[in-house]
């Protein structure tokens, strides 16, 4: 299976998820965990369309700045006509693993479902580390897709397509991980929380309503069109049913 590209059709399809109640509430989650103060300057990698900036650059004031990395030029220009106004925001692209950033120069780091794309993720954790100020916080979150679990009448099907889904990432199940890699690139107090995604709606503002036809779409194969097909029925008969786990880490750099 091909990578995922992040071009204009994607991007387009990814910005209007991220205006969804699912993904609403995991930037809040993002945000409680990462916890912005007056005056900090915050870095996150692989900003997307450009949604986090616009809400910490209300938490740092006027006093702090928000800097968003991506790889995808699509997304860097969705992210910059977003932030048209802001003085405090900026937006480069580049690689997780090269960020064109200087050594210790922010507060706090994010990166939000990004580093299971990477091929080195090592590499990328030594990058946010340098940098992060001393002591400065870092928050991961990112999916373990093998936890996903979904209703079906015939899970061999199902089983090939999310198999299909899962080989265009680099790790798909990242967070078993992530403890151990965080450590070694330099972190201290690294700590995990797991929050659940569930829901009984196929619907665009749920993040598993959101996936089914993201999935089949991406997949393309006539069995991946026949799941969708399957998913969409179940949810007609009110018996739809997606649920997985998204873990959040924390850390900081030593102090």
């Amino acid at each position: 299976m091909s990578p995922l590209e992040f071009d204009d059709r994607i991007v387009a399809q990814l910005e209007l998820a991220y205006k969804s109640r699912d993904m609403s509430h995991r930037r809040g989650l993002v945000r409680a965990a990462l916890g912005a103060r007056t005056g900090d300057r915050i870095l996150d990698v692989g900003c997307g369309p450009g949604f986090f900036e616009l809400e910490l650059v209300e938490e740092v004031g006027s006093e702090g700045s928000v800097t968003g990395v991506d790889v995808s030029p699509a997304s860097v220009a969705v992210a910059k006509s977003r932030s048209a106004g802001h003085d405090n925001l900026a937006f480069h692209e580049a690689d997780a693993t090269a960020l064109p950033v200087g050594d210790a120069e922010f507060d706090r780091a994010f990166s939000v479902q990004v580093l299971e794309y990477v091929d080195d993720v090592d590499a990328a954790l030594s990058e946010l580390r340098r940098a992060l100020k001393r002591g400065g916080r870092v928050v991961v979150w990112d999916v373990d897709w093998a936890t996903v679990s979904m209703r079906t009448e015939d899970e061999e099907r199902m089983r090939r397509v999310l198999d299909a889904w899962d080989a265009h990432l680099m790790h798909p199940s990242l967070p078993r991980s992530l403890t151990a890699r965080l450590n070694r690139a330099g972190f201290e107090e690294v700590r995990m929380e797991a929050h659940p995604f569930a829901t009984n709606e196929l619907s665009l503002e749920t993040y598993g309503g959101f996936l089914v036809p993201f999935i089949a779409q991406f997949v393309g194969t006539e069995e991946a069109t026949a799941w969708a097909e399957e998913q969409w029925k179940l949810a007609g008969e009110g018996a739809f049913y997606f649920a997985c786990l998204q873990f959040c880490f924390t850390a900081h750099a030593p102090r």
